[in-house]
């Protein structure tokens, strides 16, 4: 089976499985907007459950992708299953101290930290003491999460995706399960949410422990610290902290300036950001998970054409997908959050506000999965000091377009900066890479924009007239939006995936091929 093939088949199996968890997500979201709309409450736990959040990116999931991923895949290439054992063993010890130490203080600095992300909130002091309360309840989800995501680390470097995709799926029904039976349960109920986070965290790190006990590689702490290995991940890990998340970054920026804001302005972003996650988990960030243990074992053989091969197909197949769903996204955004989320305290004025932030957001979407594809390239070539110096630059693009573009667009402008933040990102991340690997098969993915472009505006014109409906205006009726809905994102599709095959499309024949091959 040839690499691309097993590429194919991993993102497939990583997308399939973050779908069930993204509809989940959602499911979970349409609670939390029935129960708390985007008021006080709402606004507060989104503020504290961002910096725990933000932390498990830059610390757990951000450096296991882009640190430990390459060097246990190197150790299981080149040396033995013992070895990249006692490696995931000596990491683990690591980092359930370094996990234990930040979750204490957080606890204890919970109010200077909340005054760093919403500095805004201290005009109302009842805002921020909740939001404090939350912060304090909610950090020791960072503790499990980091571990789950270790966890997650090993199976994707074993080849294993379907576990540690699905583990997500639990965590959103802890979730759920907790807005509707814990919740009632406290005076304040946001706090019942507080403790399902932290409970869903555990049971993500919980559902992966038979997989790797089915690997042989349940791990235990075990304290070495002249492992050398482990002092390898800890110099890629360093500059990864900014360097592999700016987007979380960027967000975290956006947070600080949205607490400024109306109220509900922090919460509008959030769902927005929400709702750009799916096509980006699905398949941006799906085919990213699969070609990063392909390219970093490509790489340890100094098999550089195929390398780019790989990383060709991950940007086609990438800017395939996401081109066509930002077009969906920037013209069915009102009826999506219409049909989701408009019910109970979620008003017209929170659809609308929501559906400024997608808008804003969307036009960045093919650029949010790029910097994903091409960041891997660098972490499988162990070279992280490139994308943090990158980051630094787009991180400081973003700040200054956020305080341009507040004004004018409210929260709108702090999600166009961001969005603005992430093509330059990727600009720059493309120019590097294309000096250090030399060619990276421009022509060919020029190619199929040419032939994406244009079909995605023209697919476009279907999702824009279902929009124009004067019945996304209302509430109700939801068994005839639903039809009308789907049968506009379906009829959309269809026309994108016909025209793309009569167009010869590579991505659509290579698509059309792994299907074929399923059967």
């Amino acid at each position: 089976m040839s690499e691309q093939v097993k590429v194919a088949r991993a993102a497939g199996i990583v997308g399939t499985a973050t779908l069930a968890s993204r509809i989940m997500g959602y499911v979970r979201d349409m609670v939390m907007s029935w129960a708390f709309g985007t008021g006080l409450a709402a606004d507060a736990f989104y503020v504290a459950y961002r910096i725990p959040n933000m932390l498990r990116e830059l610390l757990a999931e951000g450096s296991m992708s882009a640190a430990f991923i390459p060097v246990f895949t190197q150790t299981l290439t080149s040396g033995s299953r013992d070895e990249a054992r006692r490696l995931a063993r000596a990491t683990f010890a690591r980092l359930i101290v370094l996990l234990a130490v930040l979750t204490t203080l957080g606890i204890i600095f919970a109010p200077y930290l909340v005054q760093a992300i919403a500095w805004g909130f201290r005009a109302d002091q009842t805002k921020y003491d909740l939001t404090v309360t939350l912060t304090r309840v909610m950090f020791p989800y960072l503790f499990f999460i980091g571990l789950a995501a270790l966890a997650m680390g090993m199976l994707n470097s074993l080849r294993s995706f379907l576990a540690p995709a699905s583990s997500p799926v639990m965590y959103n029904l802890v979730t759920i399960a907790a807005v509707l039976f814990l919740a009632p349960q406290f005076a304040d109920p946001i706090l019942g949410v507080g403790i399902g986070v932290v409970a869903g965290g555990m049971a993500q790190l919980l559902i992966q422990v038979p997989h790797l006990k089915k690997h042989d590689m349940l791990i235990r702490p075990q304290f070495t610290p002249s492992h050398p290995g482990v002092a390898q991940i800890g110099r890629l890990a360093l500059p990864v902290l900014l360097g592999s998340s700016v987007t979380q970054i960027n967000i975290f920026v956006s947070t600080i300036l949205a607490s400024f804001l109306a109220t509900g302005s922090i919460t509008y972003l959030f769902y927005g950001m929400r709702f750009i996650h799916f096509p980006l988990g699905v398949f941006g960030i799906a085919i990213a998970t699969a070609i990063l243990p392909t390219m970093a074992a490509q790489a340890v053989r100094r098999e550089m054409p195929e390398f780019r091969e790989t990383l060709s197909l991950g940007l086609r197949l990438v800017l395939f997908i996401t081109i066509p769903a930002m077009v969906g996204l920037v013209t069915l955004r009102i009826p999506i959050v219409n049909l989701m989320l408009e019910r109970g305290e979620f008003d017209w004025i929170s659809t609308v506000g929501t559906a400024d932030a997608i808008l804003f957001y969307a036009v960045g979407l093919w650029a949010f999965a790029g910097v994903r594809i091409v960041s891997q390239a660098f972490y499988s070539l162990q070279d992280t000091r490139t994308p943090v110096k990158i980051a630094v630059l787009a991180l400081v693009v973003n700040i200054v377009l956020s305080l341009l573009l507040m004004r004018p667009l409210a929260h709108g402008g702090l999600a166009l900066a961001t969005s603005l933040a992430a093509v330059v990102n990727l600009g720059l991340l493309t120019v590097k890479l294309r000096k250090k690997i030399g060619r990276m098969d421009g022509r060919r993915i020029l190619r199929s924009l040419i032939r994406i472009v244009p079909t995605s505006a023209v697919m476009g014109l279907i999702s824009w007239w279902i929009s124009t409906d004067a019945v996304w205006r209302s509430s109700g009726v939801t068994l005839y939006k639903i039809e009308l809905l789907a049968g506009g994102i379906a009829g959309s599709a269809v026309f994108y995936f016909v025209a793309m095959w009569l167009l010869k499309s590579e991505e659509m024949t290579f698509l059309r091929g792994m299907m074929k091959r399923g059967k």
